[in-house]
């Protein structure tokens, strides 16, 4: 069709997945979960009908989606615009959340990269799985315009009907130009309903983000039962006094504003618009929730596939079964990989080796 075409036109990426998100009850999930009550599930192998077809590794290349915050940050003489753009990019490392409740990312396997280039975005990105217990993913991106890197351990959590998850690890961010490092942490994640109903996710928690004397507080406001508000932001940026310099409000699903501070109640009506989502894919439900972004993410164009290392996610059979749609042989094939995986690690421990990671330190 004529969209389709101007779809992978824009970017020469595609603009679907091979299938749709296969229909598959979670029966078995139940009795897996209720036995693992309170307990960290980053020990416990789950169905692969729980992940979508994209690892962690991908999962932090995804929060780079609205660089153009960080570009246009660049450009600002005044810091403080700076801050309002970086906390905007901070804000929009979430947006995709907000229809992914149903699924999780695949745990990369130890040593698993994930490479990924793109000129058309101004940026190259790599990751790597450093660490198995516990789970800690590495990942580093340059730009002629910033550096941006960060390190992630996860934590997760099942309470009976939801699970939490709380990212460990610091976010870190260089603007070359203005000689500036940014450095800010992430909230607590869960994953509501998950034993039946519509799962849906909230994101919890305060983000604090330094820059040399100027800080920016963010707080996430957790859903309320009795509420019906949910995914709502607020926050403001101090000066070196700890005085307010601007506010900023909105959703991590629809949009941030920036209001100065003039005293007295600021309205939405007095403040501007810095960042939204961009529009999501038709059909976006049948294909795991996935962004237009999300989509490229696991294409293994041929011309990469000659110079990407094997340990690159693009090459994980189990992940690409399960973009294909071929459920069994998905979860066979991650039984597999799960299995060697212990060999290897039995192996190290019995000749007393330790593992040292190949790309970071």
């Amino acid at each position: 069709s004529e969209d389709q075409l101007s779809d992978s036109f824009e970017t020469g990426r595609r603009s679907k997945l091979p299938v749709p998100k296969p229909d598959t009850g979670d029966i078995s999930l139940w009795n897996l979960l209720y036995k693992n009550i309170g307990k960290d599930l980053s020990k416990i192998s789950m169905p692969i009908t729980l992940n979508e077809p994209l690892s962690m590794l991908q999962r932090l290349c995804e929060e780079l989606e609205y660089n153009e915050l960080i570009e246009k940050a660049v450009g600002l003489e005044d810091p403080y615009e700076r801050m309002i753009h970086v906390a905007a990019f901070a804000v929009s490392s979430y947006a995709s959340t907000g229809y992914r409740a149903g699924h999780k990312p695949f745990n990369p396997l130890l040593g698993e990269t994930y490479e990924c280039d793109r000129p058309d975005k101004g940026w190259r990105f790599v990751a790597e799985q450093v660490s198995h217990h516990p789970p800690i993913s590495a990942c580093y991106c340059d730009s002629k315009n910033f550096i941006f890197w960060q390190e992630t351990r996860i934590k997760t959590r099942f309470w009976g009907k939801s699970m939490e998850i709380q990212p460990v690890g610091i976010v870190n961010l260089v603007l070359p130009k203005w000689n500036e490092q940014y450095r800010w942490n992430k909230v607590t994640t869960c994953v509501h309903n998950l034993l039946g109903g519509q799962r849906w996710v909230d994101h919890y928690g305060e983000v604090n983000i330094t820059c040399g004397d100027i800080t920016c507080k963010l707080t996430f406001k957790k859903a309320s039962s009795w509420s019906s508000k949910r995914h709502e932001i607020h926050g403001h940026i101090n000066n070196p006094e700890g005085k307010v310099v601007h506010h900023l409000s909105g959703k991590w699903n629809e949009a941030l504003y920036c209001g100065s501070h003039h005293g007295g109640n600021h309205h939405q009506a007095t403040s501007k618009l810095v960042w939204r989502p961009g529009a999501m894919p038709d059909d976006f439900e049948l294909y795991y929730g996935f962004t237009r972004f999300a989509i490229e993410l696991n294409e293994l164009d041929p011309d990469d596939a000659k110079t990407l290392p094997p340990t690159d996610t693009r090459f994980r059979h189990d992940q690409r079964l399960l973009e294909e749609g071929k459920i069994h042989d998905a979860e066979n094939e991650k039984t597999r990989l799960e299995h060697l995986q212990r060999e290897r690690r039995k192996k190290r421990e019995t000749e007393g080796l330790d593992y040292s990671p190949m790309w970071f330190k």
